[in-house]
């Protein structure tokens, strides 16, 4: 096992230092008890049976089988107290682990969510998670006790004869070179059985979250082969797996035979040059299969031990990366907004030099409204993420209120900005759990936001109204319904500056009349920013930034920029109204 490995695990058993200790101490009492049993059976068969003794002073065979069936029962009650408690601390690791873990994804920043596929994460969280429980319910939770175990039957074995000891620990060094050599090669192997795993996976999430867009384009076969051939290559990859546990399970037998072996040979024929009794063989037998007992624990467990120890490394892996984490906790705290926006000469690239912004400046004043036009890759969708700082730029300033946006507390900085999206979330909440985004908002708040989104007669038709419990990803509601969801939502919110990004494309023409009226009565008095397509929606706003390639074009109010001859935007509109015409 790698060292990076034994120091994730001791990272997982840290906070449970006491609980540990209690542990071990309960586990040592079992163990005295456990190296007990068979010495008193030696007792009964050197001390009484072979001399034809069934008292020796004030000891009888039936007083020390009281204090044999004692140590039984107290052994058994010890044993129950260790093993609930290292159950519930095991229980407490991974609870821990898997709040980490979803901690990490929410305030890991965007650039990490890009590349990291969201299959990936969910695997993480559930697959992997749950696989370490099963190495802390099966394994760790008795490997505190089986090691303590092992030492206590090695020290009572040289006590009794330490000549016969040595002897029968011959087998050690290849039992511990068997298991190196073979937990090596498996370690390998399910390193690849787990990425086979995940893509697998990815695979099945995807089809799932995808099956209407696979329905549409009649790729259920295709998918269906696909699916096929990852799990063929997980099966594949489960074979060797199997063959390296049967080889270990296999060799390890034989040792353990080998050492029993060794002990009844090395008796029989005096190799030791004295006569050993039957009770010491006796013990001697018993002591080294209880050695092996742990061994063939984690033996049993050995595929679980490894894909447990894969998972480890993989989730730590993430959750190591501490610089794709954001940071919410430094920064200016922003108790009111103006809603001025500056970039000043912008540059900004995803990866790389591939810039998508070059040399960006422009200016929004508070309460301006503001429309982003062009073509799609010119950057518009870009310069809103930047505003709300998903992503880093690499060149320039971004100013809100003259603050540089960097300094501004992250979540300070969120809440006073708003965004509906063209394809906006919908949780499998109520409606009112959607508005709200666990804020306490009162019912009657809740009806004027969406009296204001225009969002009324949907709600109202629905059977339960605002307690209504939506569909996963809201899919029981069309998308215009959704997006109307999506204006109530940020109009509860009330934030300093709204962003709409071709917010109306999904809503009828009366619905967005309506709906563009709440919007006027906003942009009035909050700074706000348009993406469209559609220019018509945006005629009226009191600035519109043509953008192409990254680069600014042209500034300037609809009436300035379509009266310019050969403009830009004057191609644009036209381009645009013809097409209406036609």
């Amino acid at each position: 096992m790698k060292n990076k490995t034994w120091q994730r695990i001791y990272k997982m058993l840290r906070p449970q230092a006491k609980s540990i200790a209690i542990i071990s101490i309960l586990a040592i009492l079992i163990n005295v008890g456990e190296v007990i049993k068979p010495y008193l059976i030696k007792i009964v068969i050197d001390d009484y049976l072979a001399v034809n003794l069934y008292q020796k002073g004030i000891m009888t065979i039936g007083m020390i089988g009281a204090i044999y069936i004692g140590i039984v029962l107290v052994g058994n009650i010890l044993n129950f107290i260790v093993t609930t408690a290292t159950s519930m601390m095991g229980e407490n690791v991974i609870y821990s682990l898997r709040n980490k873990l979803y901690r990490y994804t929410q305030y890991a920043s965007i650039p990490f969510h890009d590349k990291t596929p969201a299959g990936t994460l969910f695997v993480r969280i559930t697959s992997d998670v749950e696989d370490i429980t099963t190495l802390f319910k099966e394994v760790i939770t008795t490997f505190i006790k089986d090691i303590l175990m092992i030492i206590a039957f090695v020290v009572m074995m040289l006590s009794l004869n330490y000549q016969l000891a040595l002897l029968s620990f011959i087998v050690i060094p290849f039992v511990v070179l068997t298991s190196v050599i073979i937990t090596k090669i498996s370690n390998k192997l399910q390193e690849y059985s787990k990425t086979v795993k995940t893509k697998l996976n990815i695979f099945l999430a995807e089809s799932i979250y995808g099956v209407k867009l696979i329905k549409i384009f009649n790729r259920q076969y295709e998918k269906q082969k696909e699916c096929e051939e990852l799990c063929t290559s997980f099966w594949k990859s489960r074979i060797p797996l199997g063959i390296t546990e049967a080889l270990l399970v296999a060799f390890l037998m034989v040792l353990e035979n080998l050492g029993v072996s060794i002990i009844v040979w090395a008796s029989v024929n005096y190799v030791l040059g004295v006569s050993i009794d039957v009770g010491l063989v006796y013990v001697f037998v018993t002591y080294i299969k209880q050695i092996f007992s742990p061994i063939n624990r984690l033996v049993e467990n050995f595929e679980t031990i490894q894909e447990a120890l894969v998972s480890i490394d993989k989730i730590y892996d993430i959750l190591e990366k501490k610089e794709h984490l954001e940071n919410f906790e430094e920064g200016k705290v922003l108790e009111k907004v103006e809603g001025k926006i500056e970039f000043k000469n912008v540059w900004f690239a995803y990866e790389g030099e591939n810039w998508i912004l070059k040399n960006i400046s422009f200016t929004i004043e508070p309460g301006q409204s503001v429309a982003l036009v062009g073509k799609t890759g010119s950057g518009k969708t870009t310069i809103t993420n930047l505003i709300n700082r998903f992503y880093e730029i690499q060149k320039g300033e971004i100013l809100l209120d003259g603050i540089n946006i960097k300094d501004i507390n992250l979540r300070s900085l969120r809440e006073k900005i708003g965004i509906i999206l063209q394809d906006p979330f919908v949780f499998a909440r109520s409606i009112k759990e959607n508005i709200e985004l666990n804020k306490n908002f009162s019912d009657e708040y809740i009806q004027q936001t969406i009296k204001l989104a225009s969002a009324e007669e949907f709600v109202n038709s629905l059977p339960k109204g605002i307690e209504e419990i939506s569909s996963e990803r809201g899919s029981s509601y069309s998308s215009g319904q959704k997006q109307l969801l999506a204006f109530a939502r940020i109009f509860a919110h009330n934030p300093a500056i709204f962003i709409l990004d071709e917010a109306t494309a999904n809503i009828d023409t009366k619905t967005e009349e309506l709906i563009q009226k709440s919007v006027d009565k906003i942009s009035k008095e909050k700074t706000s920013i348009f993406i469209a397509h559609r220019l018509s929606t945006i005629i009226n706003v009191d600035k519109i930034i043509v953008l192409s390639q990254g680069e600014i074009l042209e500034e300037g109010s609809h009436n300035e920029l379509v009266n310019k001859v050969d403009g830009y935007y004057s191609k644009l509109y036209n381009a645009y109204y013809s097409g209406l015409v036609e």
